[in-house]
């Protein structure tokens, strides 16, 4: 469905609905425009849904001990910075600079769908490793929004937020298990973290840390409220956010503005850095014994995971849209982010595809 509003996104934006299409979304809905709402508004859910992920597998999942976060750890943390650092390479006289973090995030939803059309010939441990993965680079991806991406602080709103975060804590603290009075509050702080100048979604994130998770509970109030968004957030808030960002006009475009440096450093930092950074650190950390390999998964195979991660889609674009107010630049942002996700998606699926293979012939 992501892919599908992507292309519908391109459809719309150069053909005849153009006009009508960019008009929807600049339309105004009471304070803020349709785009807004889906990219301030609807978007906290998402965060939420990714914060309730992460606080899950810290607390009972893939990340709950020190040693099942090493790996994962060092290739998210070298996957971050080696597509940040050719991004700045490619852009340090250009005047972008701002969109260093742009090729940083991986889309954790595109990249495990990737894996997933591969059925049985991806090993287990390889989607498990991938999933941990991405759950860090989005931590990763959120600390650097909140603290690289936030406009001039309100602190009266700010104090607002800590006052409603405190009260989210003692309903945790006094094992009050029921929902409502948890998404009451978040909506309170959404309204302060909006006001106060950081980026409103992150509202979802510290309200997803506050919601009360037992270990031994499959009813606990954090995978109830898991299981509630996640197909809302699957099914329409992503596509929604596809559809509402991924329209570019290709007006004019031209091998110059592909080569232009935001989209191209975009690109090779998705493409080229993602899979630079994880394979090596991890292929390093193999050989150190720092951690185990993931079990049953050979070098091609990681290698393959490592190129799938280049996919940014969701939170590349999200991050973009931050780093360049103007809508020239975040046009350039969202060729690079699509030209370096197709990249990454096409050619992960063939090395891992290949592999499987070469792996599977008798020696």
């Amino acid at each position: 469905m992501l892919i599908a509003a992507a292309a519908l996104a391109l459809v719309f934006a150069n053909s005849a609905w153009a006009p009508h299409y960019f008009g929807l979304l600049e339309t105004k809905v009471g304070p803020l425009s349709v785009l807004h709402w889906i990219n301030d508004g609807l978007m906290a859910a998402f965060f939420l849904l990714i914060g309730l992920e992460i606080k899950r597998e810290l607390v009972d999942g893939q990340l709950a001990s020190w040693p099942d976060r090493l790996l994962p750890g060092i290739a998210a943390a070298s996957g971050m910075a080696v597509p940040a650092l050719i991004y700045v390479a490619f852009n340090r006289s250009s005047g972008g600079l701002h969109g260093w973090a742009i090729p940083a995030a991986t889309d954790i939803a595109f990249a495990l769908g990737m894996l997933a059309l591969l059925g049985r010939r991806v090993p287990a441990s390889l989607k498990l490793f991938l999933l941990a993965v991405a759950i860090i680079d989005d931590l990763g991806a959120v600390l650097i929004i909140a603290a690289f991406y936030t406009a001039q602080l309100s602190l009266a709103w700010l104090a607002g937020a800590a006052i409603i975060s405190l009260a989210l804590w003692g309903l945790n603290r006094a094992r009050v298990l029921r929902l409502w009075p948890y998404l009451l509050f978040g909506l309170g702080l959404w309204f302060c973290v909006l006001r106060s100048g950081i980026h409103p979604t992150m509202a979802g994130v510290v309200l997803a840390f506050l919601i009360p998770l037992r270990a031994d509970d499959q009813h606990s109030p954090l995978h109830r409220l898991e299981h509630m968004l996640s197909p809302w957030v699957g099914f329409v808030i992503v596509p929604l956010f596809g559809l509402a960002n991924a329209g570019v006009s290709l007006t004019g475009f031209s091998l110059a503005t592909l080569a232009a440096p935001v989209p191209l450093g975009i690109a090779a930092g998705l493409f080229i850095g993602k899979q630079l950074g994880i394979f090596v650190s991890v292929w390093a950390a193999i050989r150190l014994r720092l951690a185990p390999a993931p079990a049953g998964a050979s070098l091609v195979q990681i290698y393959g995971v490592a190129v799938l991660c280049g996919v940014g889609f969701t939170m590349s674009l999200f991050i973009g849209l931050l780093a360049f107010p103007s809508i020239e630049g975040q046009d350039k942002v969202k060729v690079g982010v699509l030209l370096g996700s197709m990249l990454s998606a096409l050619f992960g699926l063939l090395v891992l595809a290949l592999g499987k293979r070469a792996a599977s012939r008798p020696e």
